[in-house]
């Protein structure tokens, strides 16, 4: 893996700005392409991307001086901060800190860039651009509700209704579809959950943090990842025990967020039970009722709490192969028959994935660095 320094970077803004304002190819950006491309594993070739350099100077005057009162959200390794820029446009300027290596700030800072440089589709979080000066930073669009996270499990606010609930669920699933496979490349996230899933003023889920996200070239099946990286309660066993990483990945993260939009419960509960673990003998046995968050009080739609608890339960599978795709989650999702038999495993199946709901209990017996991810970096929350 390639590390660009400082410099490098500055260099490579530099000649990103000059190239906004004439519209000319420098001489010398052909060798930092190619070292970008390297550091992003990108085996396509690099297409100019559409956000913009920022000045230090329009950041920190969007956000008052990155003061307390603007910072809305801070993880392990970014705090951030609301801003206005003077067009009256909302943003949020993520700033990586300095609780992490330079070599680690450049590689996420780089990562984050080449992942979501390009993305756009109306359920991902649009980059806006970056800023170098002063330091390393990323600009979003701002998310005025902040995240589905922050919203579920706050007890001081009103439980969501179901309508919403369904409307999270499918704009989620649209996105994650679109990183699958509707991108110029293939994303592997990584980091599907409620924190990372934002929400606009009228309730459009946003998917965010890209901090993990990973290329796959159209040739790879998948990645081999080490150490490994994620959240607790969202580990697809076949990444937790082999290291192991594609877009199936994403679907048993993608599983566990439909468990919790269902129950309102948190993916990893105060006995440390995961709720993937909880939900799984209630789906087996046919008792979604059970699954429904009784403070919605009945009130929701029952033809849709069953597409979406299949679709779950088929998302949850131990095993990637009887996983289905994205595309497949969203036909259940959003069709009104749902083809059981199409996706009966044999019996013999059904006793080997009986084997593997106990791997999650083995996290908690292991260092926590070995598995743990930083916590809304990028999720915000309304002022």
């Amino acid at each position: 893996m390639k590390y660009i320094r400082t410099n490098s970077l500055k260099r490579l803004f530099s000649l990103k700005r000059r190239s906004l304002e004439d519209q000319e190819q420098p001489k010398d950006d052909n060798n930092i392409i190619e070292t970008l491309e390297n550091h992003m594993e990108i085996s396509e070739p690099f297409q100019k991307p559409i956000w913009k350099c920022f000045s230090f100077k329009e950041i920190s005057l969007a956000t008052n001086g990155f003061t307390p009162e603007n910072l809305v959200g801070k993880g392990g390794y970014a705090e951030v901060y609301r801003g206005v820029l003077s067009s009256g446009e909302e943003i949020a300027v993520k700033r990586l800190t300095k609780t992490s290596s330079d070599e680690r700030k450049e590689k996420d800072f780089l990562t984050e860039i080449g992942t979501v440089g390009h993305v756009r589709h109306r359920n991902v979080l649009s980059l806006l651009g970056c800023c170098i000066d002063n330091g390393l930073y990323l600009v979003f669009q701002f998310s005025s509700r902040g995240s589905v996270a922050s919203l579920f499990h706050d007890e001081n606010l009103r439980p969501m209704e179901w309508k919403m609930r369904y409307k999270i669920a499918v704009g989620t699933a649209r996105g994650l579809n679109y990183l699958h496979k509707g991108c110029q490349r293939r994303i592997i996230h990584r980091d599907i959950k409620s924190s990372n899933i934002l929400l606009t003023a009228d309730f459009e889920p946003l998917i965010s943090d890209f901090g993990l996200a990973k290329w796959l070239p159209s040739q790879w099946t998948h990645h081999s990842i080490a150490p490994i990286e994620g959240t607790f309660g969202h580990l697809a066993p076949e990444y937790y025990m082999h290291g192991i990483v594609d877009e199936k990945t994403d679907v048993f993260a993608f599983g566990v967020f439909l468990l919790e939009i269902i129950s309102g419960r948190k993916p990893v509960d105060a006995s440390h039970q995961s709720l993937h673990s909880w939900a799984k003998p209630i789906l087996k046995q046919g008792e979604i009722e059970k699954l429904i968050d009784p403070k919605l009080g009945g009130a929701y739609d029952a033809s849709q709490l069953k597409r979406l608890a299949f679709a779950a339960s088929l998302c949850i599978r131990a095993a990637p192969k009887w996983r289905p795709t994205i595309t497949k989650v969203l036909e259940v999702m959003e069709e009104g028959e749902i083809e059981e038999e199409k996706w009966k495993m044999p019996e013999e199946e059904e006793e080997d994935q009986d084997e593997f709901w106990g791997f999650e209990d083995l996290e908690y017996e292991c260092d926590s660095s070995f598995s743990i991810s930083p916590q809304d970096s990028i999720s915000t929350r309304s002022s």
